[in-house]
């Protein structure tokens, strides 16, 4: 019963209704806030992390030489004049590095100072010196001015990692080879060029010479192979779970174990290729192609649930129509439905290549880990793969080493950058809305 007492008039309903506006409004304001927050932080974060890398990295790209006047003399290179392979190889090349060298600095007469006057040399430079020679043996007898691939230590201190003023205890280089450096760069000597190295050449074990070659092409193989298993086999699965499997508990079975093999951690399709790939059916260890074995099942759920996305996408009246004319459960789905239903398959195809590009924990089980310098020539051949080459560099201690882990991040990236790319662009070129 009323208060006779009161005399507050009752609330009407639309001063109830504009103040529960007002606290609506308050809360969608503050959850876009909240939002925009969170992707400005998430997008701060990704800037600093690829100015990071890309800070690190981008000096890998060039590499430093040093310019001498070598004297390709024919009585150390070619005694005989027969100008035979096999005695080319043969040659001391070292020995008209140290000449050429030695003559720029005649003071040095010492022998421990000549030894620390060579060490600015790679020891790398005489089998690409061997390699200028026997492709051209007509420079056999001359003297030519060449860019010689300079120490690892060298190229650290031109590219100003190390510090001068630092106590000699704490550089990898001495006051008196940092003078030959400053003297060298005086007269035009010293110079930072592209570093093909790295792009022609496998892994070694000095920073100098290290490429990523052999792992361009291990990642080149097993991607290959790769596409070419999961591919027809993740098609052809979601071809036939989506239209011509039949609704029982085996089916449902089957698709509750696709979506969940897709949240799998990846290291588990590593355990099962040692054991089964490697250790029942004795396939080659560390080779493209176990890792592409592996990687077929581990992409295997991402090709088929993206597939039978893209098939569904198909209206029904296309197969109806296709029906109708006459055609063939069979030609229905391979005339009319799956060209329609293509770029959605293609797109979740490189999508799941992309993973399988940069996938280092299944690789490691299955022996990729290896150090192989050789660059593979097929896919029985032992081999690596870009991340794992990546894995292996970021434990070396050594500066030359850093900047190429961040520079072979950078070539990773920019792989995984075309091929999400192109799924899109495949995607908006063939993608038909209904």
């Amino acid at each position: 019963m009323n208060n006779p007492a009161d005399t507050t008039p009752p609330r009407r309903a639309i001063d109830i209704v504009n103040a529960s506006l007002k606290r609506r409004y308050a809360r969608e304001r503050r959850f876009r806030w909240l939002g925009a927050t969170a992707v400005t932080l998430g997008m701060v974060f990704v800037v600093l992390l690829f100015a990071d890398i890309i800070l690190k990295g981008y000096t890998a790209f060039q590499q430093t030489y040093i310019q001498l006047p070598i004297e390709l003399a024919a009585a150390t290179i070619d005694p005989d004049g027969a100008r035979d392979p096999a005695t080319l190889a043969r040659a001391d090349y070292m020995k008209l590095i140290r000449e050429a060298l030695r003559e720029q600095f005649p003071e040095v007469k010492d022998r421990r100072d000549r030894r620390l006057l060579n060490s600015m040399i790679s020891v790398g430079a005489p089998d690409l010196l061997r390699e200028r020679v026997m492709a051209d043996p007509a420079l056999i007898g001359t003297t030519q001015e060449l860019w010689i691939l300079a120490d690892d230590d060298i190229d650290m201190l031109v590219k100003g990692y190390i510090d001068r003023n630092a106590p000699a205890s704490d550089r990898r280089v001495g006051d008196q080879m940092i003078a030959w450096v400053d003297r060298l760069e005086a007269e035009g000597r010293v110079a930072k060029r592209f570093n093909t190295i790295f792009f022609t050449h496998g892994t070694s074990r000095e920073p100098e010479l290290a490429g990523i070659a052999g792992a361009l092409m291990g990642s080149f193989y097993t991607l290959v192979l790769t596409f070419l298993l999961s591919f027809p086999i993740g098609v052809g699965a979601a071809l036939y779970l989506e239209e011509f499997a039949p609704k029982n508990r085996w089916t449902d079975l089957i698709e509750v174990n696709v979506n969940n093999l897709a949240a799998v951690p990846s290291i588990v399709f590593g355990l099962l290729g040692l054991a089964v790939f490697i250790g029942f059916f004795g396939v080659p260890r560390s080779t493209p192609l176990v890792a592409a074995l592996v990687m077929t099942l581990m992409t295997l759920p991402t090709i088929i649930i993206a597939s039978r996305v893209a098939l569904k996408s198909v209206p029904p009246s296309i197969r109806e129509a296709a029906l109708g004319v006459g055609a063939s459960p069979l030609q229905t789905q391979f005339h009319h439905v799956l060209p329609l239903a293509l770029p959605g398959i293609l797109t979740g195809s490189i999508i799941g290549m992309a993973r399988a590009l940069g996938e280092t924990a299944p690789l490691l089980m299955i022996g990729m880990i290896a150090f192989i310098v050789d660059i593979p020539k097929g896919f029985n051949d032992a081999a690596t793969v870009l991340p794992v080459q990546i894995f292996l560099w970021a434990d070396s201690p050594e500066r030359g080493f850093v900047e190429r882990t961040s520079a072979a991040i950078l070539v990773l990236l920019a792989f995984l950058f075309v091929m999400n790319l192109a799924a899109v662009l495949l995607r908006r070129r063939f993608e038909r809305r209904w």
